[in-house]
């Protein structure tokens, strides 16, 4: 095989540029059944002593090893950032998860989310955690701030419907991160907060919000920032470490733009750039963003294109940004099976 999954492997190793759907199709398979599920408690308690295992909202089955340990993908707790101006390995076309609250902006580009899934971070005064999960394209922004204390948040290892099953520090309660809720542990049934965020092009943030910050490696050579380990993954035919059901209207690897109870597929969205709900949600795609689970080069991926959701405020009059997801159809459709995606 000539490409390599940074979960499987822990580290990550990238082949020469290989985008064959089938090859990666195969080695997905292989390590579907390959991983052991691991659901029994008496295993997990050796290594999260503090997790209070009697308490969970999901079947122990559901959770798989992703392969690496108890933040053996590092969340980033003293992020670094730097001036637009100085940002020299960014590409115009590159992805970043973009916010702005009470007047302060950053970006945090997938080249580095990619490699770290958590940024545990204050912006505007707000603790916020930045989060994304590669393999089901879900980049998601939450509160960190829950019944009186702040949380931070690491990477457990493991997975749910692929998703990124995550932890807080103080209590090591596990957390859902494509819902925000927490599923084992002494939090269960608590429920994060979603902070209204963007994905959206460098250059489109650049354009947007000139004055903004953009989230750099602490450490540049810690990983392969800029590579895509995943490489060909959105365009194969099955999704890594899934076994549950299927989207029957939509490939499992197409994107789905997600607002609330409702899903439109990309395509859709793309096809028609303008979609205005009766309940004023304005929906607007344009051209010029990358996949980055598309190449092995994040600057080298196909262009998706920009998402932006908003509605008018109180008085009807400024648009203002609402919580909007652009995840692959399978994930949204593991964790909302109750809502048809509109493809057409």
């Amino acid at each position: 095989m000539t490409t390599m999954t940074k979960r499987a492997s822990g580290e990550g190793t990238v082949g020469a540029g290989s985008r064959s759907g089938t090859r990666l199709a195969a080695l997905l398979a292989s390590l579907l059944f390959a991983v052991p599920a691991l659901a029994n408690p008496s295993y997990w308690e050796r290594e999260w002593p503090e997790t209070d295992f009697n308490r969970h909202s999901v079947a122990f089955d559901e959770i798989l090893s992703g392969g690496p340990p108890k933040d053996g993908i590092p969340a980033i707790d003293d992020p670094v950032f730097a001036a637009i101006d100085e940002v020299a390995d960014l590409g115009d076309t590159e992805p970043v998860v973009s916010l702005q609250i009470n007047g302060e902006a950053k970006a945090y580009p997938l080249q580095v989310l990619i490699w770290h899934e958590i940024v545990n971070d204050s912006i505007g005064g707000v603790p916020v955690s930045v989060t994304y999960c590669p393999l089901c394209n879900a980049a998601v922004v939450f509160d960190r701030r829950l019944d009186g204390r702040v949380l931070d948040f690491g990477t457990t290892g493991k997975l749910r419907k692929s998703d990124l099953v995550m932890y807080d520090r103080q209590t090591e309660s596990w957390w859902q991160q494509f819902t925000g809720e927490a599923i084992i542990g002494e939090m269960t049934g608590a429920q994060l907060t979603f902070v209204p965020a963007r994905l959206e092009s460098f250059a489109a943030f650049r354009t947007r919000l000139p004055e903004g910050r953009v989230l750099v490696p602490g450490n540049p050579g810690m990983r392969r920032y800029g590579i895509n380990p995943y490489a060909g993954y959105d365009t194969s035919s099955r999704p890594f470490l899934y076994r549950g059901a299927m989207p029957t209207n939509i490939a499992p690897l197409a994107r789905v733009v997600a607002v609330e109870d409702r899903a439109w597929s990309l395509d859709l969205v793309r096809s028609r750039q303008r979609i205005e709900t009766d309940d004023g949600l304005i929906i607007t795609w344009t051209p010029g963003q990358n996949s980055a689970m598309d190449s092995s080069e994040i600057a080298d991926g196909r262009d998706v294109g920009n998402v932006v959701v908003q509605r008018r405020d109180a008085d009807g009059g400024s648009l203002v940004d609402v919580v909007y997801r652009v995840d692959f159809a399978f994930a949204y459709h593991a964790f909302r099976p109750d809502v048809q995606i509109q493809v057409k």
